[in-house]
């Protein structure tokens, strides 16, 4: 017989995995700034499997009828307001990470431009006319 886990436990459980939620986002922005692709692979699959077992508590949670019985009792207004500052807090984080992710995807776009610049000023060449030619499209390859 399995033992049934009371809505205390589900909101305790809801809090504890979003403050891991905010480490691992932390942790992500330090890796996102390092520019370290193998550590921000691990980290995606841990928060994925993080924000997975968050949403299965607060399914577990959106149907338990004795939790919505004690938050009308106003049993847990304290934890209720923790996990709310604890998803603001992860709200925040995400989209200073998803900056940085901006930010690193314009620079490496900068990069490219450079470099196609540089690539196509070192192939000029100059027709029987005396018109400049170069790049790609000076040998025939059309992107």
């Amino acid at each position: 017989m399995s033992e049934k886990i009371t809505p205390q436990q589900l909101v305790s459980q809801q809090l504890s995995q979003l403050l891991q939620l905010e480490t691992l986002l932390n942790t992500e922005k330090e890796i996102l700034q390092q520019q370290n692709p193998n550590a921000l692979i691990s980290i995606t699959a841990d928060k994925n499997n993080l924000l997975i077992a968050i949403q299965e508590i607060d399914n577990a949670i959106g149907q338990s009828f004795d939790f919505k019985q004690e938050k009308l009792a106003g049993n847990f207004d304290s934890e209720l307001a923790d996990i709310e500052a604890s998803l603001v807090r992860c709200k925040k984080q995400n989209q200073i990470n998803g900056l940085i992710i901006h930010q690193s995807q314009l620079s490496v776009e900068r990069m490219k431009t450079s470099l196609l610049e540089n690539h196509n000023k070192s192939s000029m060449t100059y027709d029987s006319k005396g018109k400049t030619s170069g790049g790609l499209s000076s040998l025939g390859i059309k992107a």
